[in-house]
């Protein structure tokens, strides 16, 4: 089969070479975009007299009539045309004939799919910033309800200090709203248009790159020719961002198959985010939560891939960037779908606030505040927590927990304590004095809500805060 390209060639690849080298079987993706891209390109060509009204309307009902069977999936791709710009190029010019090969004019498939995939990134990080929203908001609907739920909170993986439920439900709201931040930043460069760089160096043909920019929505236009078709800075931002977003809900997810095991029995997961097993009769298995947290891996390494991809590529375009879309095109389906998978468990999630409460009273994790009340009564803190450790050592000996130690004990280790040290000890009490700026106690956690819903009525803008996107 000739090639749209073959003019200086003698001889045809074998088959199995064509199919190695050709992007068809994933770059199809990009059918909407390539269509749309090609749609202003022939306006500008038209607008600028290069190419005649005539020819101009001819190529635009050809490629509406193919816009319109690719929504309805209705195009055929073949390998022999390589990628999908010759491949809309072959059935546009079997749609209207020859005029079509004039499509091409004044421009390069390596400005042609940059353009593709910046049109691409910039669908598909809004879809990602407004599923990020949901989730948020979900959360801190969640949060509303706990704000006086009560839960053990770690570090290292110990009982350290209780705090509040809802407390801990926000910080992960917080990450995601640098998530969201994050996505909503770069489309500052996502929306740039690399259209009309030809294939590296520009063209002889007086084209107007901002009229094909501003036709395709775009903010402005690459400033040099060459970076144009060789930059993949973009699809690495929003690899990277989209590392960090899985690394916050891989986290969030270590942390609901801990809470929803017999061991701790925090939360229970809805049947419709977990499975059974084939053996075990009575297993109830997080596995929705533990395969995001195994898809992170999958997003790294597509980061890794890239990255590594385009470490050693002169400039300008090579063809080793053809492997830019598949890790993108991965990407992209395992974030949304991650997302509205996580969304769906932390709606439907069922919280056991006894079990938590209990949780807070069997352990030494109101140690800090004992130590606090002798801090406030003109101890040393460092003498305070020597103290106060020693008590802990006392009552681990004794097979009890400091709210079970006698007053006659902690008048021998200082007599600055007194009969209320055991509400100081309560984990409730604990919890709710803590309302230094972004603590845990509940008047701090209702305002930190507060201050998220207002944030999730603000308009997400771009950089610039020109418009909602």
């Amino acid at each position: 089969m000739k090639k749209l390209w073959g003019g200086r060639f003698t001889k045809t690849a074998e088959e199995w070479v064509d199919e190695f080298g050709a992007s068809i079987p994933f770059d199809k993706e990009l059918v909407e975009e390539d269509i749309e891209g090609s749609i202003a390109h022939v306006t500008m060509l038209g607008e600028c007299g290069i190419l005649s009204k005539e020819d101009v309307e001819k190529i635009q009902s050809g490629l509406l009539i193919l816009l319109e069977k690719a929504k309805k999936q209705q195009l055929e791709f073949s390998i022999a045309y390589e990628d999908i710009h010759l491949n809309i190029e072959k059935m546009l010019i079997d749609e209207i004939g020859p005029v079509g090969g004039k499509l091409h004019t004044g421009r390069s498939r390596n400005d042609q799919v940059a353009t593709d995939m910046h049109l691409y990134l910039r669908k598909r990080v809004n879809e990602i910033i407004e599923l990020i929203k949901e989730l948020q908001t979900v959360l801190v609907e969640k949060a509303e309800k706990h704000v006086e739920t009560i839960i053990p909170g770690y570090t290292h993986l110990q009982r350290a200090q209780p705090v509040s439920f809802a407390h801990h439900l926000m910080a992960y709201f917080w990450m995601f709203e640098r998530d969201r931040e994050r996505f909503t930043e770069s489309l500052k460069r996502i929306n740039k248009s690399p259209l009309g760089a030809g294939a590296l160096a520009g063209t002889t043909f007086p084209i107007d790159r901002q009229l094909t920019a501003e036709l395709l929505g775009f903010d402005g236009m690459y400033e040099n020719s060459i970076d144009a078709v060789s930059d993949r800075d973009f699809i690495i931002e929003f690899l990277s961002n989209s590392s960090i977003l899985m690394m916050h809900l891989s986290r969030f997810c270590e942390e609901l198959i801990l809470w929803s095991s017999q061991e701790f029995q925090f939360v229970e997961m809805d049947d419709t985010f977990a499975t059974g097993s084939s053996i075990m009769p009575q297993k109830k298995n997080p596995d929705m939560a533990e395969l995001i947290r195994g898809k992170t891996g999958r997003v790294y390494g597509n980061l890794f891939a890239l990255l590594t991809v385009m470490k050693g590529t002169p400039l300008a375009y090579n063809k080793d960037m053809q492997e830019d879309k598949e890790g993108m095109f991965d990407t992209v389906k395992t974030v949304t779908g991650s997302l509205k998978i996580f969304t769906g468990m932390i709606a439907t999630m069922k919280v056991n606030t006894a079990v938590m409460e209990k949780a807070t009273k069997q352990d030494f994790s109101n140690a800090t505040e004992l130590a606090d009340y002798l801090a406030a009564k003109g101890v040393p803190f460092r003498e305070a927590h020597e103290i106060v450790g020693k008590l802990v050592l006392t009552c681990i000996e004794k097979g009890i927990f400091l709210a079970d130690l006698p007053l006659t004990d902690y008048k021998e280790a200082s007599e600055l304590f007194e009969e209320d040290i055991y509400e100081a000890l309560n984990p409730y009490t604990a919890v709710n004095r803590r309302n230094s700026a972004g603590g845990t106690g509940f008047t701090e956690v209702k305002k930190a809500i507060g201050k998220a819903k207002k944030r999730l009525d603000e308009k997400d803008t771009d950089n610039n805060g020109d418009k909602e996107r």
